[in-house]
C-alpha cells in the first residue's frame, strides 16, 4: 500500500506533456486560449475557469485522496472560504474544538455577517456532537488531528453521525496529508488542505486544495471557485506538484523526527505536558493509529512554571520562530500570539491554549541537532 502511494505522488495527474513528451507539467502562463470558431475550443477558454498545469495539481490530489475531483485554490482560506460559500444564511456549521485560528475568523468575522453561524463541540465526544446536530446544523467541521493540541476525532464514526443526519462532513488533512491519513476512504465528504505546508513542503508557495468524490457536490464546488476565483497560479501549480513528489520522503522523516523529540521532551526535567498523538502512552494514541499511518510531524508542549517560554523563542538557534508549518525546516510557534491570536482569550484558554503552549513544526534535519538547540532553549529559559 504504501509504495503504491509514493509511486502515485510520482505519476499520477497530468505528468508528460503529450505535445512535445516533456516529463515535467509545463507552466501553461496564460490568461486565455485560442478558439477555433464560435463555441469550439481545445476544452480551455480562460484560465480562471480551467489551465492544464492546475488541472494537473487537482487530477493529483483526487488521485492521492482517493476521490474523483480535486480543486487548487491560491490559498488554504481560499479553499474553506469556498467551501463554506456552499452554505445559506440560516445554517449552522460544528466545529472541532482547537481549529486554527484563520478557520474560527473567517466563520466569525466573515460568513456570520451572511447568517452562517457555528457551534464549537468536542467533536471527539461523539454524543455531545449527535447533541448538537440540529435541524439547522448542515455541516460538521473537523480538524484531526487539531491544531494546536493534537487533539483527535474518530472520523469514521463521525462521518457515519453525519450521513444519518444528512449533514456533510468536511475534514481538514493539512496536519496528516494523504500519506498518512485518507478521510474520504473513512467516509468523510470533503477534504480540505491547506498545501502551504507539507504538500507543498517548502515553504516557498501557498496554496489550497480540496478533494470530493460526488460528482454533484463537486459541480457546486466547481462552480463556485470559477465563480469566487481565487484559483491556484500556473506557477504555484507547478511548484506544488514539484513539491509533491517529495512527499512520501519527507513525511517518513518529519513522523521519526517528531517521534524522537515527543519521547525526549516527554521525559524532560523542564516540560510540563507534551502533546503529540504518535507517542504511546498519549491520551490519542489508541485514536490516532485507528485511522491514520502515523504521527505526523507537529507537535505542541507546555513548559512549567519556573521556565519563562518568552526566553525559549528568543533562544533557538536552529529551530526559526515563524508562522506556518510543514516545511523541511523546523519552526516554532505561539499559539496564543500568532496562529491563534484571533480567538478571544477567555475562548482560548477554555479550549486549553494556555499562555505557555509551544507548537513545534518539526523540520527534516539531523533529529539529534533539533533535541540539542531545543535543551540548549530550554537551559537559557530556566528563570
Amino acid at each position: 500500500m504504501q509504495s503504491s502511494f509514493d509511486t502515485t505522488l510520482i505519476h499520477a495527474g497530468a505528468t508528460t506533456d503529450p505535445r512535445t513528451g516533456a516529463v515535467n507539467t509545463p507552466i501553461y502562463q496564460t490568461s486565455t486560449y485560442a478558439q477555433d470558431e464560435l463555441g469550439k475550443h481545445k476544452g480551455y477558454e480562460y484560465s480562471r475557469t480551467k489551465n492544464p498545469t492546475r488541472d494537473g495539481i487537482e487530477s493529483l490530489i483526487a488521485e492521492c485522496e482517493g476521490g474523483k475531483y480535486g480543486f487548487a485554490f491560491a490559498s488554504g482560506m481560499a479553499a474553506l472560504g469556498t467551501i463554506l460559500s456552499l452554505f445559506k444564511s440560516g445554517d449552522c456549521l460544528i466545529i472541532s474544538q482547537n481549529v486554527y485560528g484563520g478557520t474560527f475568523r473567517i466563520l466569525d468575522k466573515v460568513f456570520n455577517n451572511f447568517g452562517i453561524v457555528y457551534k464549537i463541540v468536542d467533536t471527539r465526544d461523539l454524543d455531545a456532537l449527535n447533541s448538537a446536530l440540529t435541524p439547522e446544523v448542515k455541516a460538521v467541521l473537523i480538524e484531526s488531528p487539531a491544531n494546536p493540541l493534537l487533539s483527535v476525532t474518530p472520523l469514521a464514526k463521525v462521518a457515519e453521525i453525519c450521513r444519518k443526519k444528512g449533514v456533510l462532513s468536511i475534514v481538514d488533512n493539512t496536519f496528516m496529508t494523504p500519506y498518512l491519513q485518507q478521510p474520504l476512504k473513512l467516509g468523510i465528504d470533503i477534504v480540505v488542505h491547506s498545501a502551504t505546508k507539507y504538500l507543498g513542503g517548502h515553504s516557498d508557495l501557498v496554496a489550497g486544495l480540496v478533494v470530493v468524490d460526488d460528482e454533484s457536490l463537486a459541480e457546486r464546488i466547481g462552480f463556485l471557485q470559477n465563480s469566487i476565483g481565487g484559483v491556484l497560479a500556473p506557477f504555484d501549480s507547478f511548484l506544488l506538484i514539484r513539491g509533491m513528489k517529495t512527499l512520501g520522503l519527507r513525511m517518513q522523516r518529519h513522523c521519526e523526527n517528531a517521534l524522537f523529540l515527543a519521547e525526549a521532551l516527554s521525559e524532560h526535567k523542564a516540560v510540563e505536558k507534551v502533546y503529540y498523538p504518535g507517542l504511546k502512552g498519549d491520551s490519542e494514541y489508541e485514536a490516532q493509529s485507528s485511522q491514520a499511518r502515523g504521527g505526523g510531524g507537529m507537535l505542541s508542549f507546555i513548559l512549567k512554571p519556573e521556565y519563562d517560554y518568552r526566553i525559549f523563542f528568543k533562544s533557538t538557534r536552529i529551530i526559526v520562530l515563524a508562522e506556518s508549518l510543514g516545511g523541511v525546516e523546523s519552526l516554532l510557534c505561539h499559539p496564543a500570539s500568532m496562529t491563534h491570536a484571533s480567538i478571544p482569550k477567555d475562548l482560548r484558554e477554555s479550549m486549553g491554549i494556555a499562555e505557555n503552549l509551544i507548537r513545534l513544526s518539526v523540520g527534516i534535519e539531523y533529529k539529534k541537532d533539533l533535541l540539542e538547540d531545543l535543551c540548549q532553549a530550554i537551559d537559557k529559559s530556566r528563570a
